[in-house]
């Protein structure tokens, strides 16, 4: 039996028999089959994230993802039948992982924060934030991703506002636009634009935070 983390689960006609079975004689069955599910989707969209990266839209595909996962033909349909279902577990998962802290914990101040959190997008986050993007272009497209994507970008703002209070901003909604857009701005330009010629380091995002902070008298 698997414990709840991101071991091998069983295919997706296993765990449907694992919930059926449970459901329908009343035995509790050992394994815990809702950590199963959760984490299966949770492969799934990451790999889902992996393919918009590497292939944009268009090779977006439940076959795809299921090669991208290592998982049984059919798997990534069972759990998103369609292909808007398929988008829209996929938006949720960027805008959960959008939210996961720093690795280094944000123990610095202020700038250190928004400088540590511009280099994970620009480093380990690329992936990730490549698929946004393509998902960015999307949701101009599909009212339904719209929402989902704008939930993400405004718990960000509002995370931001709520730092910038405390820190002393007489004007905390109107500077998070300001530090966030300087943030997403820069991150595209590392990732996307012709700045991926030569993406910032961590200092140099150091110094530019704090240039902005100040700026905004917070910093």
């Amino acid at each position: 039996m698997q414990p709840c983390g991101r071991g091998q689960a069983a295919d997706a006609a296993t765990d449907h028999y694992r919930v059926h079975n449970a459901s329908s004689t009343g035995v509790e069955d050992s394994t815990p089959v809702e950590c199963v599910f959760v984490e299966r989707v949770d492969v799934i969209a990451d790999a889902a994230i992996s393919v918009i990266a590497a292939e944009g839209m268009r090779g977006l595909t439940h076959r795809a993802v299921d090669r991208a996962a290592g998982l049984p033909v059919g798997s990534t349909s069972y759990y998103a039948r369609t292909r808007a279902a398929l988008l829209e577990l996929t938006i949720t998962r960027i805008v959960v992982l959008d939210q996961v802290p720093l690795a280094g914990g944000g123990g610095g101040g202020l700038a250190e924060f928004v400088a540590e959190y511009a280099f994970e997008a620009i480093t380990a986050g690329r992936t990730r934030m490549l698929a946004r993007y393509e998902f960015a272009l999307e949701a101009t497209r599909r009212p339904e991703l719209r929402a989902v994507y704008d939930e993400g970008g405004l718990q960000i703002r509002h995370r931001a506002a709520s730092v910038l209070e405390a820190a002393g901003s007489p004007e905390p909604e109107r500077h998070a636009r300001v530090v966030v857009d300087w943030m997403e701005g820069t991150i595209f330009g590392a990732l996307a634009g012709t700045g991926s010629l030569a993406p910032p380091g961590l200092e140099e995002l150091l110094a530019s935070a704090r240039e902005i902070l100040a700026g905004i008298v917070v910093g």
